[in-house]
């Protein structure tokens, strides 16, 4: 597909134009910043999970709060849905590394959603930790979905990630739009 602009143009190399989302959790904002880099990258949709009672700014209570519902298996209410899901062939899903596994608030979003048939793509933002079992946990909760190898990125280096984001979309198939700019005429 080509757009024209006077100022750009803008093809589209994903694969047989694949309907994209990109879900997230995101505490400190980390998570936030990789989500928007690969919608920036796609051009997908972005769908940002907050739960109903927000975390504590806190991080030692939120630490304290995190390890409680995790051992527990909580899964938070949430405020929202992503309306029409099953329209989406790829879900690229971010959380934080938690204890050694996705947040709370996404593991609700995978359990309350069929994402039969859908590839997972996850992203996990971590201090140190990579990805724990992060992913192993997301394919027991999707056990009928795809789900891709992770990418790891930690939170100090979020800022400077994109070559790493556009590198790790190209290796999962999922190559990032090219744009090219003109010159107005």
């Amino acid at each position: 597909m080509l757009l024209a602009s006077p100022f750009m143009i803008q093809a589209q190399t994903l694969p047989q134009a694949k309907r994209i989302l990109i879900v997230y959790f995101s505490h400190s904002g980390n998570t936030r910043e990789i989500a928007q880099q690969i919608k920036n990258a796609t051009g997908g949709d972005l769908f940002e999970i907050q739960p109903v009672t927000p975390y504590p700014e806190d991080y030692d209570t939120v630490v304290l709060q995190a390890k409680s519902e995790i051992n527990s298996g909580y899964k938070p209410q949430l405020k929202t849905k992503v309306e029409k899901i099953e329209s989406y062939d790829v879900i690229f899903v971010g959380s934080p590394n938690w204890w050694n596994t996705i947040a709370p608030p996404v593991a609700t979003f995978l359990s309350s959603c069929d994402l039969s048939g859908k590839t997972i793509a996850p992203f996990i933002t971590h201090e140190g930790s990579r990805m724990g079992r992060s992913v192993s946990d997301m394919k027991k909760l999707c056990p009928n979905s795809t789900v891709f190898e992770g990418l790891p990125v930690r939170g100090k280096s979020v800022k400077s990630s994109q070559e790493v984001v556009v590198k790790w979309l190209r290796e999962i198939g999922m190559a990032p739009h090219q744009v090219i700019r003109q010159l107005p005429e």
